[in-house]
């Protein structure tokens, strides 16, 4: 019997994934994990509860920085994912509308209560604006999506020009301007990783692979903990941090807790020194020496406290000048 070469040819149909794919979700809620400890970490050292200042820390500038990409590609999967089968706008908008909501309340709060700091555009800011930079990407190919990922990346240092060094361009990422907030992720390079996401989301579609990840089961009470934290990351984002610190005041109030009384002198006095010309590390050996003499003499309360008296701030100054001469002696 001859085959009819005529005949269509039947192509295996993909499983149909479920709406929502626990492995998905619970990689979100890791990535909820790992900005707690940042949070909470970033918190001590606001409340001077920790020396180490979080913010100006390499290392934890990094882990905060690798936090922000994670959940970035996991929005570039999530969107492809989503709109596999089509845009459901209703859907899509709704929770556009939320996320904006929610990045306008974190504006609010922050602009009242850190003024010097607030977010006017964090993380996410980055995912309301990113979901609509997105939608001509959604059928895109893989290797597109790739290559522009690698523009965005590199626009921050390839595009530079005056009309971009203002404060109302700042969300672009593009300015040269020295900014303060206490989170900051822009256009770019951060879009990249959204675009690196709908990659990721695109090949796993075009394989197996997807159906596989889709049949993993999260059953586990951990396991469970972390889906139902992925499926609800924006309410868990926007309740951590006033649980955080409410949790951390309340215990500087029992007495559970002391801001650390060294840590805003010598911030302020490398601070100070380093407006001098003077290298990092002679600055932090001639605060130290200073600070130890103050104690020596008996006026760190009175420091603390800013209730030294013009005599007082004579003496601490000729501390500081002794501590000088001591680290470079005259020839």
């Amino acid at each position: 019997m001859k085959a009819d070469m005529n005949a269509p040819v039947s192509l295996p149909v993909p499983p149909t994934l479920p709406r929502r794919i626990d492995l998905v979700d619970a990689a979100r809620g890791v990535a909820l994990l790992a900005m707690f400890v940042f949070h909470f970490a970033y918190d001590l050292s606001l409340l001077e509860l920790i020396a180490t200042d979080i913010q100006s820390h390499t290392a934890w500038r990094l882990f905060a920085r690798m936090i922000a990409a994670t959940f970035l590609t996991l929005v570039g999967i999530s969107l492809v994912l989503a709109t596999r089968d089509g845009l459901n706008r209703k859907a899509y908008l709704k929770r556009l509308a939320m996320v904006g909501a929610a990045a306008t309340l974190v504006t609010v709060a922050t602009f009242f209560a850190i003024p010097d700091n607030f977010i006017f555009f964090g993380i996410l800011h980055q995912v309301a604006l990113a979901s609509v930079l997105a939608l001509p990407f959604l059928r895109a190919r893989p290797a597109l999506l790739l290559g522009t990922a690698l523009l965005v990346f590199a626009a921050p240092l390839a595009i530079a020009h005056p009309v971009l060094d203002t404060p109302a361009l700042a969300w672009l990422g593009l300015s040269d301007l020295p900014l303060q907030s206490a989170d900051f992720v822009p256009v770019f390079p951060w879009f990249g990783w959204v675009l690196v996401g709908m990659a990721l989301g695109r090949l796993s579609l075009a394989s197996p692979l997807a159906a596989r990840l889709a049949q993993w089961r999260g059953d586990s009470l951990p396991a469970r903990g972390l889906i139902w934290g992925g499926r609800h990351s924006l309410l868990v984002y926007l309740v951590h941090q006033p649980v955080f610190m409410g949790a951390l005041l309340l215990a500087i109030q029992l007495g559970l807790a002391r801001p650390d009384e060294e840590r805003p002198f010598l911030t302020s006095c490398q601070r100070s020194c380093a407006s001098e010309a003077l290298s990092t590390a002679t600055c932090t050996a001639l605060c130290g020496c200073t600070m130890a003499k103050i104690k020596e003499a008996g006026l760190w309360r009175k420091t603390v406290e800013n209730a030294l008296t013009p005599d007082d701030s004579l003496r601490t100054t000729e501390f500081a000048r002794a501590c000088y001469r001591q680290g470079n002696p005259q020839p």
